[in-house]
């Protein structure tokens, strides 16, 4: 294996799925805290597809799904950031979220995702194939609880003593 493939030869990089849920505003926020010190760039991931029973979106085109992704990821980055930091950087990637992300966790230092879940106790698809499948550590982050004050400062003070 030459030397700049090994995982300690290269510079951190965190991925983070992003869906526009609070979880997801809230797992930018997180990866943000963690990646200035490292210096490690962030990698803003929002997935699409074409859903299923895609006939009718083929002759509509799917211009609009991709369309309604990038709005999503936009504005979750304005949520979380208001002004996008410069070491975080957007991606608008076709396919499944569960696999798409696993397989980005395999040039990744971190994989952060929001938890969906259903209920207290049960978290979601995405969430689950990833911590399950990923190459690389998974940190899930929670929607925080409303009325919880400032996030971004939770955010800052969750990562860092």
């Amino acid at each position: 294996m030459p030397a700049s493939d090994r995982p300690s030869d290269r510079r951190p990089r965190i991925i983070v799925g992003v869906d526009g849920s609070e979880a997801s505003v809230a797992a930018l926020r997180v990866a943000s805290a963690m990646a200035e010190p490292l210096s490690a760039p962030v990698e803003a991931w929002a997935c699409w597809d074409v859903p299923a029973g895609y006939g009718v979106y083929l002759a509509v085109g799917i211009e609009g799904v991709k369309y309604a992704a990038h709005q999503v990821l936009q504005q979750a980055l304005a949520d979380a950031f208001g002004e996008v930091p410069a070491f975080v950087h957007p991606r608008l990637v076709r396919g499944k979220p569960g696999p798409a992300l696993i397989d980005a966790s395999r040039n990744a230092s971190l994989l952060i995702v929001g938890r969906r879940g259903h209920g207290n106790f049960v978290p979601g698809s995405v969430s689950t194939a990833c911590v399950s499948h990923a190459h690389c550590p998974v940190l899930v982050v929670h929607a925080p609880e409303a009325g919880a004050g400032d996030n971004a400062a939770q955010a800052q003070s969750a990562v860092l003593p």
